[in-house]
C-alpha cells in the first residue's frame, strides 16, 4: 500500500536569495552606500569596537571617486543616521555635513582608496582582538573555515610609528596591503577592504572573530593548521566579496529592522 505523493519541490525561481542590487542613477547608489555605512557603524558599536574617537569605515562616493563618506568625528558608532554621514575629498577636507572627520585614520584610508581604485569601502577599528594579534606580529593562521578565506590574501605592516597622521604613512600602510583584503596594523589593529560596504564590514567583523579563535586556540594548546591546498581551495570559496556580502545580509537586516532610525 502507497502512502500519499509528496508535493513537489518548489522552482528554485520562486526562492528568495539575496543579491547586491543594481543601481539607476549615482544618487541612489550614494544613498544605498551611505545606508549601509550607518549600518555597519551602528554593527561595529554593537560589538564594542569602538575605542573612544578611533576607528573608522569609509565608502567612497559613486559620482566623486575622490571623495568619501565617513562616519562623525567624535559620535558614538551606536548614535550614527544616515545624516550625520560627512563627505571629504581626499585632503580630509569636509565637503558635505556638520561635523569634523578624525585626521589621522582619514589619511590611511584616503591612501589606500587611491591605491586601490577597486575598493569601495575601508574598515578600521581599534578590537581588542585584532588589537592582541598585532601585538603579536602575528598574522591569522589556516586553523578554520572563517581563518582560510584570508589565507595568503593578508599582510602584516610590520611598523608602528605613532599615531598615523602623514600621506607618506598612509601611502606605505597601502603599498604592504597591495591587492589583499586584509592588513595586520603591527601594535594598531586590523585593516580590511571590500567592494562594497557590506564586504568590507564582514571581512572586518570575520577578521577580528578569527583573531578570538587563533588566540583562545593558541592559550589552549597547539591548534592544528589546514595544509596548503585545501586552504587555498576554502579561501577560493568563501573569500570573495559577493561571499562577504551574503554572509554580512543577515547583520544588515538586523540592524537595519531593531533600529530603523539609522536611515534618518
Amino acid at each position: 500500500m502507497h502512502g500519499p505523493t509528496p508535493p513537489l519541490p518548489l522552482p528554485t525561481d520562486q526562492l528568495r536569495f539575496a543579491m547586491p542590487p543594481m543601481h539607476e542613477s549615482a544618487e541612489d547608489e550614494r544613498r544605498h552606500r551611505k545606508e549601509r555605512l550607518a549600518g555597519a557603524l551602528r554593527i561595529f558599536g554593537r560589538m564594542g569596537f569602538e575605542e573612544g574617537v578611533s576607528g573608522h569605515i569609509t565608502a567612497r562616493d559613486p559620482e566623486f571617486s575622490d571623495c568619501f563618506w565617513v562616519n562623525p568625528f567624535g559620535m558614538p558608532f551606536k548614535h550614527v543616521t544616515v545624516s550625520d554621514l560627512v563627505l571629504a575629498n581626499q585632503d580630509g577636507q569636509v565637503i558635505e555635513g556638520r561635523y569634523h572627520v578624525n585626521q589621522a585614520a582619514f589619511t590611511v584610508h584616503a591612501q589606500v582608496h587611491a591605491a586601490r581604485p577597486d575598493v569601495v569601502a575601508v574598515a578600521h577599528c581599534h578590537s581588542v582582538h585584532g588589537r592582541a594579534l598585532s601585538a603579536l606580529g602575528e598574522l591569522l593562521d589556516p586553523i578554520s573555515q572563517e581563518s582560510c578565506a584570508f589565507y595568503e590574501d593578508q599582510a602584516l605592516y610590520d611598523h608602528y610609528t605613532g599615531v598615523a597622521v602623514d600621506a607618506d604613512e598612509g601611502r606605505r600602510i597601502a603599498a604592504v596591503l597591495g591587492s589583499r583584503k586584509a592588513l595586520v596594523l603591527r601594535n594598531h589593529g586590523l585593516l580590511t577592504v571590500g567592494d562594497s560596504v557590506d564586504a568590507a564590514a564582514w571581512w572586518f567583523l570575520s577578521m577580528e572573530r578569527s583573531a578570538q579563535v587563533q588566540l583562545t586556540a593558541k592559550a589552549a594548546g597547539r591548534p592544528l593548521l589546514i595544509d596548503h591546498r585545501l586552504a587555498v581551495a576554502t579561501r577560493e570559496q568563501a573569500g570573495g566579496d559577493l561571499v562577504a556580502w551574503i554572509n554580512y545580509q543577515p547583520l544588515w537586516q538586523d540592524i537595519s529592522r531593531s533600529e530603523p532610525d539609522l536611515l534618518s
